[in-house]
């Protein structure tokens, strides 16, 4: 019976809709922009909102954002729906607007997911956001300087929200389990654990994270006392991820990119396709993996294959476009071809042999040689006194020192014979021989 009143309850509003934060306090994340004395923070306590978009990924808070500056302003709050909304009904509220501006008042219009406005669409905004008849708040997963106009986004404060951290999101789903609107009138038995396999599943999005949690609820054994039981089982039913979900601690995490990472540097690509599919099927972030296999092509494959970096780039924008699990084919992609490709570590150690000498020797001058002379003073001081154009010269060479003269010898870039490096490292000897001969 129990059971049964929850579930009519829940028939009501979904717990995403019910849990919508009211005020800042209750705001989860975006701490960047909404922590004490944030400037987004301020423009809506001092209800000074100019027009703004709202960019980041889906459950982050954008819409949210815009109800709780409507709770807060003093201004007519208008929503508006990109996708049911067209160019007349754009006007009509366009004009009403106007109206209200002639009479002292002013009209927050608010567009969810503007980047499905066309060009006309869009440009039926413009004249009444220069005149101020509207404030324009519109909100994006899709990067605006693509999707909105740029005469228009020229007059919007672009505030980028990050995706929730998990501890963001576990913290969400335990106010969930207390909050009255939530399932604070139940009891919920819960484990720590499970709240963060359900956060990790929803990978920063707070409205997936709260629907997952409540069709858990709805799926959990009731015992004598009318408690309801969440166990692994209950989660795995409910998400399809069964021994694949990281642990609690984090560690799996770590220790499974690991593996993929070494896979692909032991040019083992069945392995790293395991290693992928391991992470992915466990709902980790597709663009967590695509920013590991950037790192990955400059660290362990660098010059020996430039094209690396192209392809391991080419991923991420793909895995941002199409979003899983539709991205996991680009990553496959991806991972064999570093898998693949011939293998260097010269451009990692020679930045961590300069960084060690950058450490050590913060104050070492520029060589007056190199410096720019902007001014009638440096160059009385010698700054470029003695500089050679390499253009001028026929070989596009001199002899020139760059280094300080504590590390004039200093090699930190040493190319290997893998590859395409191989190319280099033959003409990184010319140039030091010829170096040699014209100093």
């Amino acid at each position: 019976m129990a059971q049964k009143q929850l579930f009519e309850t829940l028939t009501n509003q979904p717990l995403a809709a019910r849990l919508r934060p009211q005020s800042l306090e209750e705001f989860a994340g975006q701490s960047h922009l909404l922590g004490e004395g944030k400037i987004l923070r301020r423009f809506i306590e001092n209800d000074q909102i100019t027009s703004l978009i709202f960019w980041g990924p889906p459950g982050v808070g954008k819409t949210t954002l815009a109800r709780i500056i409507a709770n807060k302003t003093n201004s007519k709050f208008i929503d508006f729906s990109a996708v049911t909304s067209g160019i007349k009904e754009i006007r009509n509220v366009m004009q009403e607007a106007e109206e209200n501006r002639c009479l002292g008042s002013k009209t927050i219009v608010f567009v969810d997911e503007i980047h499905r406005f066309n060009k006309a669409q869009q440009d039926a905004f413009l004249p009444f956001v220069e005149k101020g008849s509207i404030i324009l708040i519109g909100a994006t997963t899709e990067n605006p300087s693509f999707e909105v106009n740029s005469a228009l986004l020229s007059r919007c404060k672009v505030f980028v929200l990050h995706q929730l951290k998990t501890e963001e999101v576990v913290s969400l789903l335990k106010r969930a389990l207390t909050d009255e609107r939530g399932f604070g009138n139940q009891k919920i038995i819960i484990s720590d654990e499970i709240l963060i396999m359900i956060a990790k599943f929803a990978n920063g999005d707070a409205r997936s994270a709260l629907s997952t949690l409540e069709m858990i609820v709805l799926n959990a054994d009731i015992n004598k006392n009318n408690e309801f039981i969440i166990n692994i089982e209950n989660v795995e039913q409910c998400i399809s991820k069964k021994s694949l979900i990281y642990d609690k601690s984090g560690e799996e995490h770590y220790n499974i990119i690991s593996a993929l990472h070494k896979s692909m540097r032991n040019s083992d690509p069945d392995a790293a396709v395991y290693w992928l599919s391991r992470m992915l099927e466990a709902g980790e972030d597709p663009l967590y993996v695509a920013r590991r296999i950037i790192r990955f092509a400059s660290e362990d494959i660098g010059l020996a294959d430039p094209h690396a970096l192209q392809m391991a780039v080419a991923a991420y924008h793909a895995c941002h476009y199409i979003g899983m699990p539709e991205c996991s084919v680009n990553l496959t992609q991806a991972v064999i071809y570093m898998s693949m490709a011939p293998k260097s570590n010269a451009l990692y150690i020679a930045y961590e042999k300069a960084k060690d000498d950058a450490i050590k020797q913060l104050t070492e001058p520029v060589p007056l040689v190199i410096r720019n002379a902007p001014t009638k003073l440096m160059k009385e001081l010698g700054y470029g006194k003695g500089y050679q154009y390499a253009h001028n010269s026929d070989d596009k060479l001199t002899s020139m020192q760059c280094l300080p003269d504590s590390l004039k010898d200093r090699e930190y870039y040493l190319p290997t014979q893998q590859g395409l490096e191989a190319k280099y490292k033959e003409k990184l000897e010319k140039i030091k021989a010829w170096k040699k001969e014209n100093k």
